[in-house]
This record gives C-alpha cells, sequence and structure tokens, in this order.
C-alpha cells in the first residue's frame, strides 16, 4: 500500500469559524474510503474541548465518522497507535508545534503516526498542524519566532499564516532547508505520499502559496486553484 497524502493547511478551516467546509471537502476527496473514519489531534492546544466540538460538528455534517485523541489527560489504557492506523484522515488541529512534537515523541505517538500514513492514511492540519510533517518549519511557537526542525517526513521547510505577521516571510525568505513553502491563511498545498508537491489550493479568492527552490533568490507564487 502506497503512503497518502499530506496537506498542510496555512489557515482557515473550521477551527477559525470557516463552516462552509471547503477545505474539509478537499481533505476527504483524498481519502480512500466511502465514508471517511476522522481523527482529530488537538495536541498542540491542550486538546481544548471547543476545537474538539466544532471538528466533531463539521465533519459528522459531512458524513463522517469522528473521534479525537486527547493527551491531556493521557490515557493508559488507550492504544493510540492502532486508533490513527485505523484513521482515514488524521487532521492535526493548531496550536505550539515545539511542544506538540515533544509530547508526541516522549510517548512514541511519531512512529504511529508514520506508520498511519505509509499504510495509506491521509494526514493533515492547520499551522502547528501543517508544521509538523517537515524537516524545518517557520514558528511562533518559541519567545521571538524562528525556525526549528519538524519530524522531517517531507523536504523543505514550510511556513503558515504567510500573509498574517511580517516578520514570516523574511525567515521563509532565510530558510537554509529547501524548497520553502508559505501558505497564507485560507491556502493548501498535496503532497501524494512520497511522491512530492501536487497542487496548491484556497478557499479565499485572490492569494496564493509562494516556493523557493534551490537555485531561487527569493520565493515566487505558485499556481493556486480556488475551491468552490
Amino acid at each position: 500500500m502506497t503512503a497518502g497524502a499530506v496537506v498542510g493547511i496555512g489557515g482557515g478551516g473550521f477551527l477559525q469559524d470557516d463552516t462552509r467546509g471547503l477545505q474539509e471537502r478537499y481533505l476527504l476527496a483524498q481519502c480512500r474510503a466511502a465514508r471517511p473514519r476522522v481523527l482529530y489531534l488537538g495536541t498542540a492546544a491542550g486538546d481544548g474541548e471547543r476545537a474538539q466540538l466544532r471538528c466533531y460538528q463539521l465533519f459528522t455534517r459531512l458524513g463522517c465518522e469522528v473521534e479525537t485523541l486527547p493527551f491531556f489527560p493521557f490515557e493508559m489504557r488507550r492504544d493510540y497507535g492502532a486508533q490513527a492506523r485505523a484513521a482515514d484522515l488524521i487532521y492535526v488541529g493548531g496550536g505550539n508545534t515545539v511542544a506538540m512534537l515533544a509530547v508526541w515523541r516522549e510517548f512514541g505517538f511519531d512512529r504511529a503516526l508514520e506508520a498511519a500514513w505509509r499504510g495509506g492514511t491521509v494526514l493533515a492540519g492547520v499551522s502547528a498542524g501543517a508544521n509538523c510533517w517537515f524537516a524545518q518549519y517557520v514558528t511562533d511557537s518559541v519567545p521571538g519566532g524562528g525556525l526549528r526542525a519538524g519530524l522531517g517526513w517531507l523536504p523543505g521547510t514550510f511556513c503558515p499564516h504567510l500573509d498574517g505577521e511580517p516578520w514570516r516571510q523574511p525567515l521563509l525568505d532565510g530558510a537554509p532547508q529547501l524548497p520553502a513553502w508559505g501558505a497564507p491563511d485560507g491556502v493548501m498545498l498535496r503532497f501524494d505520499g512520497q511522491a512530492g508537491f501536487v497542487e496548491a489550493v484556497s478557499s479565499r479568492p485572490g492569494v496564493a502559496a509562494v516556493v523557493r527552490w534551490p537555485g531561487d533568490a527569493q520565493p515566487m507564487p505558485l499556481p493556486t486553484r480556488l475551491l468552490d
């Protein structure tokens, strides 16, 4: 079985009060199951119940089976790895990327996620939930912001909320890990398995992803399809 798609979301969607379902329908279209099982991970935001409820509401309306997998508190008798492997789509919410990865690694959950992905599960997420899959990411999860190492399953650097804060673009411009991907709010970048980048789409008009390839002096806009 080939690895599933990975979709990095710059911002927007149900966690930011966009209930149209444009982003979420796009994610479900990458799944192989007719009635996908969606697993929500809110680790980066301390497993807040409001985000979990929003996930249930949106994906249930779209005909999915929805579960959450909280680490706060950690349930000793729960098989976290089995739950990840059983999901068709794992959606990772935003928050503190550095803290989230530390928790996952401490419990060996990073290995469970990789096994799920290589077994065909679609991995997606917004902000921290997009950062984590790449070799490096631009983050405000540490004082002053900066570049930090991710899981490294996708090469290069990822920056969410590219149009949200002026300090993000210079960090992306100088990122040593290339390609360097930038996603404004509303923009999603899809990578299929280990084959590489496939396309950029957006739930907002007038915004586009950017990328700096090896040898480029600065990031350039990517063709970005508007979802409807």
